[in-house]
């Protein structure tokens, strides 16, 4: 009769997950949901960081036409930020001085603002957190591993490589999918990070020459009744 050969062992990705202790089979699954949850806010950040530059554009063609600002063309940012600058512009004071004055206009836009771009940051720091504990998260299970591995070696009085080896691969399959979720969310955070000052500091433009123009602007009658239109 013939004697039946066993089965050789699974080295793929799949087989390597499956033959691995229980600890490092969490810290995979936790990592892989991360990487998941990473890439998920990613994809949102970038439509939401493109409408941003789209709004920032219509606010620097505003500013750019003479006269005082207009809600005329602009998405909801850009009108809510003139709405508030008006509002201060018409909320005067007789006793207030030029620079007072200008700078409560300023600080109201820059309020509205920044409590909008406030709202964008939401994930963020889960990108930050991800970057810097990913690796270190994959490392524990990767220690784990092999701890284990030269446990079961001490055990079976073999050294061999083929006894050795897939231990290992398995324990270093838990840094790699480490690497995996903190590579893009560095880069995502790093980029996400500095196109949200870039848009901060685009609106502040703005809102520096339409506090300008507010301010000079005159404050009769007329001037406030063409600003309400």
């Amino acid at each position: 009769m013939t004697e039946l050969m066993p089965a050789a062992p699974d080295h793929s990705m799949l087989g390597l997950f499956m033959q691995a202790d229980i600890v490092v089979k969490a810290v995979m699954l936790l990592l892989l949901l991360a990487s998941i949850a990473c890439w998920a806010i990613v994809v949102d950040k970038i439509f939401v960081l493109r409408r941003l530059k789209r709004e920032a554009t219509a606010v620097e063609a505003a500013t750019a036409r003479p006269g005082l600002p207009s809600e005329a063309g602009l998405l909801p940012l850009g009108s809510h930020m003139v709405q508030r600058g008006l509002a201060a512009w018409r909320d005067s004071d007789q006793e207030e001085s030029r620079k007072d004055r200008r700078e409560r206009i300023e600080r109201a836009m820059r309020a509205g603002v920044g409590a909008y771009l406030r709202k964008v940051e939401p994930g963020l720091p889960f990108l930050a957190t991800l970057g810097s504990a990913a690796p270190f998260i994959g490392l524990f299970g990767t220690v784990w591993g092999i701890m284990n591995s030269f446990t079961a070696i001490a055990q079976s009085n073999d050294t061999s490589l083929a006894v050795v080896a897939p231990g290992i691969a398995e324990a270093l399959l838990a840094t790699a999918l480490g690497l995996v979720a903190a590579i893009p969310a560095v880069i995502a955070y790093n980029k996400f990070a500095t196109d949200l000052g870039r848009i901060g500091q685009r609106f502040n433009a703005c809102i520096g020459i339409l506090g300008e123009r507010l301010t000079a602007s005159d404050t009769s009658g007329v001037a406030r009744s063409h600003a309400a239109e």
